[in-house]
């Protein structure tokens, strides 16, 4: 059965990890799909590895307006309609203290994290409200459990909770559903990349593994997996959600446990 047979998905950040993963498995769903990156370099990785008629690369940066406003237009005039926007498209840097942290880099966590939302919601509501579709935000439990020397990203990612619940209780009269996905530790290029660069790269990895009850740091399709049943139908009923995927990262104890092992 395919959940997303005749679907246009409008998807940022969706050329690496989670995103890339998103695309692969809606697309397998039967969806039509806008990937939105403005990273050419993995725009034109991932169109070598994935593409088709039914796929539309856009190169475009969420936190410009103007960008936004013509990837939505560039959707509508390939595939006439949007029935879901998934805000994947994140950064997690810089890994700083607040104090730390330069205005500048604060001004592009929220720009990137949280004015992509407001960018693509703007622009896109017409559609949704026509499709009584919905959105999806790729949100993270460090938005409600807090992460050390990460205050700005963490504080995005509370954002994105209480943007999520806001926007839900307001477009519901359109039929229209807001949900999150959150996610813990994922293997992403991102991920790899930090913890290639760490002194000790076996302990890393089995501290990732660690801090997941479930005993292990998954791989980008599992988010993708709950992302699916979150656009799809199956999820018709729930609105202004924030789905842990997380192998019960966000259930604490775990230094208690692995003291005690």
């Amino acid at each position: 059965m395919q959940l997303l047979k005749d679907k246009v998905i409008f998807l940022t950040g969706g050329t690496a990890g989670i995103g890339f993963e998103c695309a692969k498995v809606y697309h397998r769903a039967g969806a039509r799909i806008s990937i939105l990156t403005n990273d050419q370099e993995s725009l034109e990785k991932a169109q070598n590895e994935f593409n088709n008629d039914n796929i539309h690369y856009i190169l475009a940066d969420i936190s410009s307006a103007k960008e936004v406003q013509s990837a939505i237009a560039a959707t509508i005039s390939k595939f006439g309609k949007i029935d879901s926007i998934h805000n994947n498209a994140g950064i997690s840097n810089p890994s700083k203290t607040i104090c730390e942290t330069s205005d500048e880099e604060w001004q592009q966590l929220f720009d990137t994290n949280v004015k992509g939302i407001y960018h693509t919601t703007k622009f896109g509501i017409t559609e949704l409200k026509k499709t009584r579709g919905n959105i999806l935000n790729t949100s993270s439990i460090v938005g409600e459990i807090g992460q050390p020397v990460h205050a700005g990203y963490s504080a995005t990612k509370g954002a994105v909770n209480a943007l999520t619940k806001s926007m839900a209780l307001d477009y519901a009269p359109f039929g229209i559903r807001v949900n999150s996905v959150a996610p813990a530790g994922v293997w992403t290029p991102m991920l790899r990349t930090w913890s290639a660069q760490q002194s000790d790269t076996v302990s890393i990895k089995n501290y990732l593994d660690a801090i997941h009850p479930l005993g292990y740091c998954p791989e980008g399709d599992v988010i993708a997996d709950a992302c699916l049943f979150l656009i799809s139908e199956q999820a018709r009923f729930i609105t202004g959600c924030i789905l842990p995927v997380s192998g019960g990262a966000e259930l604490g104890y775990r230094k208690i446990m692995d003291h005690h092992s």
